[in-house]
């Protein structure tokens, strides 16, 4: 499906006028030749493009980038393999640059293979061509001599840019007419591509993306600007040992994917992976979408409200279309329809959402998912209201939801892959979140020095809670706030702890560093029948401290009517995030709601 979704994604964008005709590749080209009629370097001109550019402290300095230029489609083979109108260093003048000087001569006579290589194709090439600037490049490939060039001061004053630099060619007075815009050169070019293609097609069968008889493609291009993998790019699909062979077909001919098909969804996804508005990362997992009809709103708010990527979206529309999901969220008023007019797109595209971790040298694709946007948007919505707590309306980025997780102060730790997989599947679909995702919550709090439960915590505890009883036809009993109402065992204990250790710090006069729930809080979540009776006689000794203690005996005495004076031997995973909820909203009303304590100290 990722295959052949991708090439009718192409599709799209090719009627758009998005992608480069098929003979053709973008170089990113640096320099000029200049050359004399006669084939001579006359000068080296600067091709790169210059940018002002505004600093994050309001500085503005200036940018420097090559040119991407349209040139003859470049060769994906491995070794030395040349290209038309070349433009890498090594090939054009078969010169190394090392410490400040050239030499044609290296450990592998790589620089000279390359320039031999490079002369022999592109003689072959050129001949019966005729124009002013193919005459001066032929006369430059002829008569050039990487041995006599080794003091060469164009190539000497580039320094060390010469080795990483693109080059084209172009006759001296006319940088405006370069070599790789002949016409006749390029439509001899074309001419000669299709000719190529054509006999290269040794193997005809029904390709697996189309349906038709197409030729086979035997080697899969290169896909690049992967996080983590190869600098020279990898292999969606690729057949490198003999083992993974049959019918004694070599390579992808295993596959039976034509070169049409296989051109369309390689370019595709390189375009996706070079757009930061489609591409988003979490540790070592690439995450790219996009929508069926080509468009750029899908992503941005698929970027806005899972990853917290605002590019291209205005910030007052942002704000507005956030209030409007969440008010929808939290009146349960969700329908697809409804918020894919408020955000402006049609709730009927497809959206597809793949997750891509470099291997070697392929690509592992570690999940897919496809569904209409509408209903994508409406689940967002509802997990986005699963996961708030308290009086907080802005959404919670994976990013944050991956801090959450993981420990403290350990930049090396990174989320387990299957659990980010299974974490999206549960917000696209509305399904269930993964039943480890609250275990890993409950043992983060439990664990960490600080026993930190921060809003993010909070919110994933409930989530998990409130969406499983949602999904089984049960009424979900955790609210956004304190709620006196709750009479679940669990819940109670956790407010109880909360009290008691408010208590403790009053008593005190808040001048502890660690208090009760450093000491106690992974066991009394776990095992209340054994810990709050210890507790309940350290209250004891806090209530005789204070003045007027009337506040905290009634709200203790209430709580431990709830329970019917009878604390639970045991809690369950599910019944510890209750602890930690019932916990975290009374500890989070001593700070953010006066009750009405006319008889507090």
């Amino acid at each position: 499906m990722l295959i052949q979704a991708l090439c009718s994604y192409y599709d799209v964008l090719a009627a758009q006028g998005k992608f480069l005709p098929e003979a053709y590749s973008e170089v990113k080209i640096h320099y000029l030749v200049a050359l004399t009629p006669d084939g001579r370097m006359d000068s080296i001109l600067d091709w790169q493009e210059r940018f002002s550019v505004r600093s994050g402290k309001g500085k503005i300095r200036e940018q420097i980038l090559p040119r991407k230029e349209v040139m003859p489609r470049r060769t994906e083979k491995p070794g030395i393999d040349p290209n038309i109108a070349e433009h890498r260093p090594l090939y054009l003048f078969g010169l190394n640059y090392e410490d400040g000087t050239l030499t044609p001569f290296d450990r592998t006579n790589k620089a000279q293979k390359s320039h031999a290589a490079f002369r022999e194709a592109n003689l072959a090439f050129l001949e019966g061509l005729d124009s002013p600037v193919v005459n001066a490049f032929r006369a430059f490939v002829q008569n050039w001599t990487p041995e006599a060039e080794t003091e060469n001061p164009h190539l000497l004053s580039l320094e060390k840019k010469y080795s990483a630099a693109g080059f084209s060619f172009c006759l001296t007075g006319y940088p405006d007419k370069p070599l790789h815009l002949d016409p006749r050169l390029r439509e001899k070019w074309e001419r000669q591509y299709s000719q190529l293609a054509e006999a290269e097609a040794s193997v005809m069968a029904q390709c697996a993306v189309t349906g038709e008889m197409r030729p086979v493609a035997r080697i899969h291009d290169k896909i690049k600007g992967l996080p983590g993998g190869l600098a020279t790019g990898s292999v969606l699909v690729g057949f490198n040992n003999s083992s993974e062979n049959s019918y004694g077909n070599d390579q992808s001919y295993n596959s039976n994917i034509s070169e049409e098909a296989m051109r369309k969804y390689t370019q595709a996804l390189n375009l996706l992976l070079a757009s930061s508005s489609h591409r988003q990362r979490l540790d070592d997992l690439t995450v790219v979408h996009w929508a069926s009809d080509g468009g750029s709103r899908c992503d941005d708010l698929f970027g806005m409200l899972t990853f917290d990527e605002t590019a291209g979206m205005d910030a007052g529309q942002t704000e507005d279309l956030l209030k409007q999901l969440m008010k929808a969220a939290a009146e349960g008023k969700i329908l697809p329809e409804q918020i894919a007019s408020v955000a402006g797109i049609d709730p009927g595209v497809d959206f597809y959402i793949v997750g891509l971790k470099p291997n070697s040298s392929r690509i592992a694709v570690k999940f897919l998912y496809r569904k209409k946007f509408g209903e994508i948007l409406a689940n967002i919505a509802r997990h986005q209201g699963d996961l708030r707590i308290g009086t907080g309306t802005r959404p919670v980025p994976l990013w944050q939801i991956r801090e959450a997780l993981l420990p403290p102060k350990n930049d090396k730790q990174t989320l387990d892959p299957e659990l980010v997989s299974r974490l999206l599947e549960a917000i696209v679909y509305g399904r269930n979140y993964p039943a480890f995702l609250l275990s890993a919550v409950v043992r983060r709090v439990k664990t960490d020095v600080k026993m930190d439960i921060t809003s993010v915590r909070a919110g994933l505890i409930k989530a998990c809670i409130n969406r499983k009883s949602r999904l089984t036809g049960q009424k979900e009993e955790l609210t956004l706030s304190l709620d006196l109402q709750n009479r679940t065992p669990a819940y109670l204990c956790g407010r109880l702890f909360a009290v008691l250790e408010k208590l403790q710090q009053e008593a005190s006069g808040n001048l502890l560093n660690t208090t009760i729930r450093d000491a106690y809080f992974a066991s009394a979540s776990s095992k209340p029948a054994l810990v709050f009776p210890k507790l309940l006689r350290l209250a004891q000794n806090h209530l005789s401290k204070l003045k007027n203690p009337v506040f905290y005996n009634k709200l203790i005495g209430e709580i431990i009517d709830g329970l019917g004076n009878e604390f639970p031997d045991t809690l369950l995973l599910t019944d510890q995030g209750k602890f930690i909820i019932g916990y975290y909203q009374q500890h989070q009303s001593f700070f953010t709601r006066k009750e009405n304590r006319q008889e507090e100290i």
